[in-house]
């Protein structure tokens, strides 16, 4: 199988399916609340357990989910493995969604059409 296979077989880099899976993974209210702690620094599971208020099991879940799909990245340090953003442009999306809903958070919270 060569390099050219390879490339054949993975999706287009910006599909309406990738982008529907993107926000479906950032509509988890935990993985968004771990993505937000990480937004200003990188942390340990422990200091994101203190910023989410997530158990310590949720939030290495959710982690490990994150990590699987390339929005974080993680590195040892010592015994303790800190975990940040994979891209500056999540931080960015992030941001830009709470500069949306400043303008727009009644629109969003009387939405019947997205209920958890």
């Amino acid at each position: 199988m060569t390099t050219q296979d390879v490339q054949d077989d993975l999706p287009a880099p910006d599909t309406l399916e990738l982008r529907a899976k993107l926000f479906r993974g950032l509509g988890d209210p935990s993985r968004l609340a771990i993505l937000d702690a990480l937004v200003s620094d990188e942390r340990s599971v422990q200091e994101i357990v203190g910023h989410t208020g997530l158990g310590q099991p949720n939030a290495s879940n959710h982690l490990r989910c994150l990590l699987d799909c390339g929005l974080v990245t993680r590195r040892s340090e010592g015994r303790f493995v800190r975990y940040r953003l994979a891209d500056g442009r999540i931080a960015d999306l992030i941001r830009d969604a709470g500069r949306l809903l400043a303008s727009n958070a009644n629109g969003v919270d009387t939405c019947r059409n997205y209920t958890g």
